[in-house]
């Protein structure tokens, strides 16, 4: 399961693709969907690790309009953000279901990282250009 993580929001070019590639990765369903005439957008929300004290939102942006902020940007940069961080309570059995949806991880077993984690990251072409970063805490 993912978790802490603030909100955080990505540009998509297929709104319905994207909920399906992110409904995959997060193991759930988007909780909101909203437009926003004003800024000619369309949004979906992700609550992951609802109903504890720290819960991370992951918000997917697609444009409506031509001349929307999010067209301009999805022009300009393309699809998504440099990447995403998120903690996990057991990588090794979370990089095993990730695998088995499809997701290509950039190593077989997860590796030391900074801070005291274990990591593992997904492909950004398989995350709409997103590179997303596992961590577990390692326990000594």
């Amino acid at each position: 399961m993912l978790t802490n993580v603030e909100h955080i929001g990505i540009a998509v070019r297929n709104m319905a693709a994207s909920n399906d590639l992110f409904s995959k990765l997060f193991n759930v369903v988007p909780y909101k969907f909203e437009t926003v005439e004003s800024e000619g957008v369309t949004t979906s929300f992700y609550r992951v690790n609802a109903g504890r004290e720290s819960q991370t939102k992951i918000e997917l942006l697609e444009a409506t309009r031509s001349d929307s902020p999010i067209a301009k940007f999805l022009e300009k940069k393309g699809e998504g953000i440099h990447h995403l961080a998120f903690e996990v309570d057991d990588i090794v059995a979370e990089m095993e279901r990730l695998k088995n949806e499809g997701f290509t991880l950039l190593s077989e077993a997860p590796k030391r990282g900074a801070d005291n984690k274990l990591v593992c990251f997904l492909h950004p072409k398989g995350t709409n250009g997103v590179l997303i970063e596992l961590c577990q805490e390692i326990k000594e």
